[in-house]
């Protein structure tokens, strides 16, 4: 596992946005963990967590593509922090754009935050969490109705791994539908094996009770492992 997939396991643990216990999501679905990207909260947690980002969409999609599009509105930091930590590691100079939940009709008008989207763009699409799908159909039509843009893919910063609509994980099924890739920063796989049995800040925070649980969970909603 790369060093930065690490590091950033431990930064959701100082920010609380990776916790542990007894939780239940918006399913219903009784879980183990959970994961609260609305923990992220100073300026320098956003620099650090546009830095991860940055780094893990260098390595699914390179730098060749034009736009990153966060959708609103969660998205609109995570696309603004990533573009200005994509500029600082790596000298390209990315075009950041968000949606507007309500189109403005003075000033700088339309639905479209920050840069315009032009015929033949490529996007990267930019989210927090593992999604079932339901805002990426929301988010296509916004972006194919401002011109013909290639959309080439959907980063988000965790994986959960979870089924979705069907035995497949939603990252998954959203590739299969939308024929575009998907990647995360980390999955729950990668932050499992790096915290088990493994002290950090001078505490094993996945023991074997804690590891139980989780494989038991997986066992239930975990998706179909391909391959």
């Amino acid at each position: 596992m790369e060093d930065y997939k690490k590091e950033f396991i431990e930064f959701m643990i100082d920010c609380e946005v990776l916790k542990f216990g007894d939780f239940v999501t918006k399913s219903g679905r009784k879980t183990p963990f959970f994961v609260n990207t609305g923990f992220y909260r100073t300026g320098t947690q956003l620099r650090r967590l546009g830095g991860y980002y940055a780094r893990a969409i260098h390595n699914a999609y390179g730098l060749d593509f034009d736009v990153l599009f966060g959708p609103a509105y969660k998205g609109i930091p995570l696309s603004v922090t990533t573009t200005m930590a994509i500029s600082e590691f790596y000298d390209a100079d990315i075009k950041y754009c968000s949606n507007r939940k309500e189109i403005k009709d003075h000033g700088d008008k339309g639905i479209l935050l920050g840069s315009p989207i032009q015929d033949g763009d490529r996007v990267v699409i930019i989210e927090d969490v593992t999604t079932a799908g339901t805002s990426i159909g929301e988010t296509l039509p916004i972006i194919r109705a401002q011109a013909n843009a290639d959309v080439l893919g959907l980063v988000v910063s965790v994986d959960r791994m979870e089924r979705g609509s069907g035995t497949k994980s939603a990252l998954r099924e959203i590739e299969e539908k939308y024929g575009f890739r998907t990647t995360a920063i980390v999955t729950m796989g990668e932050v499992v094996e790096h915290l088990y049995n493994h002290p950090y800040r001078g505490r094993v925070i996945i023991n074997d009770e804690l590891k139980a649980a989780i494989d038991a969970y997986y066992e239930q909603y975990g998706a179909q492992q391909e391959g």
